[in-house]
C-alpha cells in the first residue's frame, strides 16, 4: 500500500535503503520488505519516518496527496 511513497521519499533525498535502515536501527533487508509491502511497517517506525521526512503518516500511507505535515506537538518523541 505504501511501498511507492516510501521509495519515492527515499529516492527524492538520494538515499539508499541501507541509509534508512541505519536511521531506523534495523537491517536493510527488513526495510526493503516495508518498502516493497511484503511486511507491514509498525506504527513506531512509520512515525519515525514521518518525522525524518517532515511529512505526515497519512502522506506515507497515501491517505492524502498533501506532503506538508500537520502541526506537531512541541513534545514529539
Amino acid at each position: 500500500m505504501h511501498k511507492t511513497r516510501l521509495k519515492d521519499l527515499r529516492e527524492d533525498r538520494d538515499l539508499y535503503q541501507k541509509d534508512i535502515a541505519e536511521i531506523l536501527n534495523i537491517k536493510q533487508q527488513q526495510y526493503s520488505r516495508y518498502e516493497t509491502d511484503i511486511n507491514e511497517i509498525s506504527v513506531t517506525l512509520l512515525k519515525e519516518l514521518a518525522i525524518f521526512y517532515n511529512t505526515s503518516t497519512d502522506y506515507i500511507l497515501r491517505l492524502t496527496e498533501e506532503p506538508k505535515p500537520y502541526p506537531r506537538n512541541k513534545k514529539v518523541n
